[in-house]
C-alpha cells in the first residue's frame, strides 16, 4: 500500500511540474480561473485538457467502451463445516485403563483400525468363565452321546436324553453370549486383560481428550475424527436474494485468510426456516474442488452468482468519484474546436502549446461489477465510438477539480 501511494504521489508530482511547465510558456490571458472547480481556460465545466507531453508522463491511457457478459452476484460469509454424520468420537466400549496410545492430532486413520489399548483385569472372569463353559459343553456332548446310546437299547428313559441335550442347547447359548461379549468390546476370548479401541469411521484426528494411565469408559472419548472430505460450505442467504438462488447453483469462495486462492461449491440444499431472530436462511453446499488445505470450522466468503447479462461496461479504474457522484472521461470532440480557436488568438508563438488533448467528465449510474469491469449508464450523451480514459482517470479529475486527491469508486 505505501509503495502504490508512493507511486501516485511521484506521478502527480511529475503532473503538476509539467502542467506548470505549460503554464509558463502560454500566454496569461489563457490562464485558468480562480473557480477551476467549475470552468477550465475554454470555459468549459467538464473538460480537462493535457497536451501530448502530459498525458505520456502520467500515463494516462484510452481505449473503447466494451459490451461485457457480466454476473450479477452477492456476498455472504460462511463457514466450513463437516455434517456431524461425518464426525465420531472415538469411544471405548468398557472401562480401563489406557495401555497404548497410537495416534497423534492431524494424523489421518482409516475405519477400523486400532488406535489405543486399554487394561481392565476384570475380563479375565469373562474369559475365564467361557473356558469353564467349554469343559462344561465337552461333558455335555458324551452325556447326550451315551443317553442316545441308553436309549436305542432301552436301558433308559427318552426323557433322560431330552434333559441332557437341552442342557448342551443351554451351555452352547451360554458360550455364544460371552464371545459376542467379548468381541464386541474388543476383547481376546483367551486369557487377556487388553482390548482393543478402534477408529469407527475413517477421517483426521483433530482433538485428543485423553492421556496414558487416564481411566476411561463409555462416556469418556479418546479422541475426535473429522472426515474432511465431506466437508460442505454453511452460508447463510437473505430473504431478498432466495429467489435467485436454486440447487445445483455454483457458488465460488475464498478464505477469509487466503482471500487469493478461489474454490467451487455446488448448492446442495436450501433451508425452509430462518435461522433465530435472523432473516437469513441457512444454505448448504458440497464443495467440487480440491479439499486440499480445507478443515472443519475455516470462515469464507462466498459469491453467488444470480444471472448474467452483455452490457457496455468500462473497466474499474475508468470510473472516478466527486462529491458522490461517479463520472467516466471521454477523449473530447471539442478538441479541435479549441485548438483552432487557440492557432487564431495567438498564432505560431502557440503552436506546441495547441497540441493539446481534451478530456470530456460524464456522469455515469454504475451496475454490476465483475471481473475488474462495470456495466454503466452514461447521464449525458456520449458520441459513439468514444475513446474513454482507461488509466488514471483520477489524474485527470484532479486536474478538472484543481485538487491533489480525487476518489475511486470501483
Amino acid at each position: 500500500m505505501m509503495k502504490n501511494i508512493l507511486i501516485h504521489s511521484s506521478i502527480f508530482m511529475l503532473f503538476l511540474l509539467v502542467s506548470c511547465g505549460h503554464k509558463k510558456d502560454t500566454h496569461d490571458d489563457h490562464a485558468a480561473t480562480p473557480d477551476s472547480t467549475s470552468t477550465n481556460a475554454h470555459g468549459h465545466e467538464n473538460i480537462a485538457e493535457f497536451t501530448q507531453e502530459q498525458v505520456k508522463a502520467i500515463g494516462i491511457e484510452t481505449g473503447d467502451i466494451q459490451n461485457k457478459e457480466l454476473s450479477n452476484t452477492i456476498k455472504v460469509n460462511g463457514q466450513l463445516i463437516v455434517p456431524n454424520r461425518y464426525k465420531a468420537l472415538i469411544t471405548p466400549v468398557y472401562n480401563g485403563v489406557i495401555q497404548t496410545l497410537t495416534i497423534h492430532e492431524g494424523d489421518i486413520v482409516k475405519k477400523g483400525q486400532v488406535v489405543a489399548t486399554i487394561s481392565n483385569p476384570d475380563l479375565l472372569q469373562i474369559q475365564q468363565r467361557l473356558q469353564e463353559i467349554n469343559a462344561q459343553i465337552s461333558m455335555a456332548e458324551l452325556e447326550v452321546a451315551r443317553q442316545k446310546q441308553l436309549v436305542e437299547g432301552n436301558a433308559a428313559p427318552l426323557k433322560r436324553l431330552q434333559q441332557s441335550e437341552t442342557e448342551l442347547a443351554t451351555l452352547k447359548s451360554q458360550k455364544t453370549g460371552l464371545q459376542k461379549q467379548l468381541g464386541g468390546i474388543g476383547a481376546s476370548l483367551g486369557y487377556s486383560s487388553t482390548i482393543a479401541v478402534r477408529a469407527p469411521i475413517s477421517g483426521t484426528i483433530s482433538k485428543m481428550t485423553t492421556e496414558l494411565g487416564s481411566n476411561v469408559d463409555m462416556a469418556s472419548p479418546i479422541a475426535e475424527i473429522v472426515d474432511n472430505g465431506q466437508l460442505h460450505l454453511h452460508i447463510f442467504a437473505y430473504e431478498k436474494d432466495l429467489p435467485f438462488i436454486k440447487v445445483g447453483q455454483i457458488i465460488h469462495f475464498t478464505l477469509t485468510y487466503n482471500p487469493g486462492v478461489e474454490y467451487d461449491a455446488i448448492v446442495h440444499t436450501i433451508g425452509s426456516s430462518f435461522e433465530g431472530d435472523t432473516r437469513t436462511v441457512p444454505i448448504h453446499a458440497k464443495i467440487t474442488s480440491n479439499k486440499h488445505g480445507l478443515i472443519d470450522g475455516m470462515s469464507a466468503i462466498a459469491v453467488i452468482s444470480l444471472d448474467m447479462l452483455v452490457a457496455a461496461a468500462v473497466p474499474d479504474e475508468a470510473i472516478v468519484n466527486h462529491k458522490g457522484q461517479d463520472y467516466i472521461f471521454i477523449v473530447s470532440n471539442k478538441e479541435s474546436e479549441h485548438e483552432q480557436e487557440h492557432e487564431e488568438q495567438s498564432g505560431k508563438e502557440n503552436e506546441a502549446a495547441s497540441a493539446t488533448i481534451a478530456f470530456e467528465r460524464i456522469p455515469i449510474a454504475k451496475g454490476v461489477s465483475d471481473l475488474g469491469y462495470t456495466q454503466f449508464t452514461p447521464l449525458t450523451v456520449i458520441p459513439q465510438q468514444s475513446k474513454i480514459v482507461i488509466k488514471n482517470a483520477f489524474f485527470v479529475l484532479s486536474k478538472l477539480t484543481n485538487t491533489g486527491e480525487a476518489g475511486h469508486a470501483h
